[in-house]
């Protein structure tokens, strides 16, 4: 309604605080241009009330424990308060300060995530989403520590020959690209031991391959031991054989691939090379930049390897050593080492020989043939040789109390025999205990066990020569 309109005397209006009240003529009539509709005239607003929180289920349950109205606690506080709403909070804020707009969570929470879940995320892998286990990394190994660990574990080896227990040892090394150190220091190790301990090497390169080391390891670790050549061949004069010996073995247990030899030999036929070798691309234009002592060893390797039926013969290239040789084939040999002694004298070639059987669990049977030798022969010049020979392999403990009092038991048990042959022999193995005892070969209980035949007298000539019983 405009300012300046006049309203009917028949109508009576009053408009307070915005509503009409008054009385309306019942005939009264206007158009509806010229009367507008009360209900436009109102003014609409609208009631700002708050919305009330439905009680939850703890309030419903505080309220009526202890008789609290929960939503008249809830409209006392501040209205942006974020501590807890609760009658007994200790007014902390709420889920530890990580709630609320900006906050991107309570400090510390990312170290509780177990990984990227979400499948948008650039770092998520389906592959590696599930249970995660913590393990240990060990640092890797300096060639210092290398060497030092390598090592013992290989003697060892030498004692138990348990290949399994090596390769779980040596798997819980992190030695990074310095594997191939480990057939380094096994070949170089076993140069100066026995025949029995090469093949046990072998076994042990043979072993590991697969499981701990690659054919390309392999290569580099012959490449390595055919560079140090020279400074090996001082300490052991026939390292280029043994190493050849090595190089071949190794290819007939596919350890090694035939070309390693066959391209490597530097005679001119083939001027490719093999992944991982470094020694021979250098060498092989000319075979006269081949060291004589790698070009021995490879050579050696080339014949093993040339021979009718190689692959198979290599098995045995070491030989068969220790107690896996026959009794029979024992025997001789020692029979053999105490005849070459008696015609030459020489105790370290001897002792040598014996050695080189690699059987101390059988040096009674030298013991025993030595005795026997000396019930036979008679000889001062015998006796005093084999005194010697059994004192000084007593004294470097290579003849054991145990064996050299095995070897006596075994004479003494087979005197009645020996008496057949050597009517003499008690009285010579008499007189020959007692030396030993007093060089301190054999102990006193030896000594004691000795047996001794009592002397039979003659009776008269008148008795015609009878023995007196």
């Amino acid at each position: 309604m405009a300012s300046g309109d006049v309203l009917s005397p028949e109508v009576e209006v009053f408009q307070q605080n915005g509503e009409v009240e008054g009385e309306v003529d019942e005939n009264f009539s206007e158009s509806p241009a010229a009367s507008p509709n009360l209900n436009d005239l109102r003014p609409k607003l609208k009631a700002k009330r708050r919305a009330k929180r439905s009680p939850s289920k703890e309030d419903q349950q505080l309220s009526s424990t202890n008789g609290v109205n929960v939503s008249q606690l809830s409209r006392s506080k501040p209205r942006y308060d974020r501590k807890s709403r609760t009658a007994y909070g200790r007014g902390l804020p709420k889920k530890g300060g990580a709630g609320g707009k900006g906050v991107w969570g309570k400090p510390g929470c990312e170290l509780d995530i177990d990984g990227v879940i979400d499948e948008k995320d650039p770092n998520y892998d389906s592959d590696a989403q599930g249970n995660y286990e913590l393990e240990t990394i060990a640092p890797e190994l300096t060639p210092e520590e290398v060497e030092k660990t390598i090592k013992p574990v290989i003697q060892e080896y030498f004692e138990h020959g348990d290949t399994n227990e090596v390769a779980v040892t040596l798997g819980e090394l992190n030695l990074g690209h310095k594997k191939h150190e480990i057939a380094t220091h096994a070949v170089s190790m076993a140069l100066d031991k026995h025949d029995s301990h090469r093949e046990m090497t072998s076994r042990l390169i043979s072993d590991l391959y697969g499981k701990i080391l690659t054919q390309k390891e392999m290569a580099t670790a012959f490449d390595s031991i055919l560079d140090d050549l020279a400074d090996l061949t001082l300490d052991t004069p026939d390292a280029p054989h043994v190493v050849g010996s090595f190089i071949a073995r190794a290819v007939a247990d596919d350890v090694l691939p035939p070309k390693y030899v066959t391209e490597y030999r530097g005679s001119g036929d083939s001027k490719q090379t093999s992944e991982g070798s470094s020694l021979t691309e250098e060498m092989i234009n000319s075979s006269a930049t081949l060291p004589p002592d790698v070009q021995a060893a490879l050579d050696r390797a080339h014949v093993l390897l040339s021979m009718k039926h190689g692959m198979v013969r290599l098995d045995n290239v070491w030989g068969v050593g220790g107690g896996q040789r026959p009794v029979k084939y024992l025997i001789k040999k020692m029979n053999m080492l105490l005849r070459e002694y008696l015609s030459s004298r020489d105790i370290q070639e001897a002792t040598r020989c014996l050695q080189e059987l690699e059987v101390p669990h059988f040096h009674h049977e030298l013991v025993y043939e030595a005795v026997v030798t000396v019930l036979e022969a008679g000889s001062e010049q015998v006796d005093t040789a084999i005194l010697m020979l059994l004192k000084s392999l007593a004294d470097a403990i290579i003849l054991t109390v145990d064996q050299i009092d095995r070897g006596f038991d075994r004479v003494f048990e087979s005197m009645p025999d020996i008496v057949l042959d050597v009517p003499n022999a008690h009285t010579v193995l008499e007189r020959f205990s007692e030396e030993c005892h007093k060089e301190g070969v054999i102990t006193n209980r030896t000594k004691a066990k000795v047996p001794i035949r009592a002397r039979k007298r003659f009776v008269s000539e008148g008795d015609g020569g009878r023995i007196k019983e």
